[in-house]
């Protein structure tokens, strides 16, 4: 189906710790509009789509999203490497230690859990596609958020490389969205 290569897409290289950014940018992981669900909803949406060529985008997409799940990751474990507990306390984020020590568990940055329940696949190819729309300018929104919360460059980077790609995967949905809709008006013969 597809090759995976034990690497990041953009490598994540943070020299300071900084449990706040890292409290804040859990929201990518497992919040609402976070790449864990655009996954999800992209590995899922992809069945009910009528063109091989509009699967093939939503399979792509959606392994291109579980990537980024993976430099989300990345940076919010070198954020937090080397933490002590009172560090943790000050950053707010003693119930995240209490449950999860220092592993990762998706969350928003609120730290409501992960959940399917806003993922948006209704089987009807132009309404998902739209939902797809949406939730990418979403991402792009939120990465803009965390890039103003922060000045470390190596933090930046890799949001800017995030936010890119949103902007990409909104340009392919939108070509996508012609695609079906053209598939859809043409006349049927039998």
């Amino acid at each position: 189906m597809w090759l995976y290569e034990k690497r990041l897409q953009f490598p994540v290289n943070i020299k300071h710790k900084d449990l706040r950014m890292a409290g804040l940018l859990v929201t990518q992981y497992g919040g609402p509009d976070g790449e864990l669900g655009a996954a999800i909803r992209y590995l899922n949406q992809r069945y009910a789509m009528p063109t091989n060529k509009t699967k093939g985008l939503l399979t792509d997409i959606g392994t291109e999203e579980l990537a980024h799940v993976e430099i989300i990751s990345a940076m919010i474990y070198q954020l937090l490497k080397g933490a002590t507990i009172q560090e943790i306390k000050d950053a707010g984020l003693s119930a995240h230690y209490a449950q999860h020590n220092h592993g990762l568990f998706p969350t928003d940055a609120s730290g409501v859990p992960f959940t399917v329940a806003g993922i948006g696949s209704l089987g009807d190819p132009i309404t998902d596609l739209h939902e797809n729309l949406a939730a990418e300018q979403k991402a792009r929104a939120t990465y803009e958020h965390l890039m103003n919360l922060t000045d470390d460059p190596d933090l930046i980077e890799p949001l800017k490389f995030l936010r890119q790609r949103e902007v990409i995967h909104f340009q392919r949905f939108g070509e996508a969205l012609d695609d079906v809709q053209n598939e859809l008006s043409k006349k049927k013969y039998y």
